[in-house]
């Protein structure tokens, strides 16, 4: 089927006039379809891993080994969704340590075709589609959708905000019982 954006128009999550392909810091939210919790489960405020969320991994690790432009920082794997973060480097980026504004805002390049090649965009959705793949494969479901359209991000504009982030990921399993994704959760 042929792009028509009078048909296929979907409004944009992404902050308006932000610039997704420029050095800077994201905050990535990624959930499982329905928030089916095929990834593992979590037992004694740890996520196990099935050999589904093990795809999951491989791929989100192999992302950052093939893709010379982002560096990936702490993340974890939830029972149905990922939590990560992801900086797009500049040349001698080093994102321990940052002492700058993490995330500054510039024009955005647009394309109509979908995301610019190289922005956040472009390689979560690089991942979803390999790891959709993978996952099918041992599913037996050819052409059946893992993840749910889009990602939520966040840009990161400091360090405190990086190490607040930081510390909500690392904690994210040991809050699994209160977490709104989880189809089982326990009102605070």
């Amino acid at each position: 089927m042929q792009y028509d954006p009078k048909k296929h128009h979907r409004r944009s999550i992404r902050l308006h006039g932000y610039d997704y392909t420029r050095p800077g810091a994201y905050f990535i939210t990624i959930c499982v379809q329905a928030h089916e919790c095929i990834l593992g489960h979590i037992a004694n405020g740890e996520m196990h891993l099935n050999d589904l969320g093990e795809i999951v991994r491989d791929e989100w690790l192999r992302a950052g080994t093939v893709r010379n432009e982002i560096v990936l920082d702490e993340f974890v794997i939830m029972p149905n969704h990922v939590h990560g973060i992801v900086f797009i480097r500049e040349s001698g980026f080093d994102p321990v340590g940052a002492t700058r504004r993490v995330a500054p805002t510039w024009v955005i390049p647009t394309s109509a075709n979908g995301p610019m090649s190289g922005s956040i965009g472009a390689i979560m959705g690089q991942f979803k589609s390999i790891a959709t793949k993978r996952i099918n494969a041992i599913r037996g479901l050819p052409g059946v959708s893992v993840w749910q359209r889009d990602f939520n991000d966040h840009i990161i504009r400091n360090d405190g905000e990086l190490n607040r982030i930081r510390h909500y990921i690392t904690k994210n399993p040991a809050r699994w019982k209160w977490d709104s994704k989880n189809p089982k959760r326990i009102s605070p």
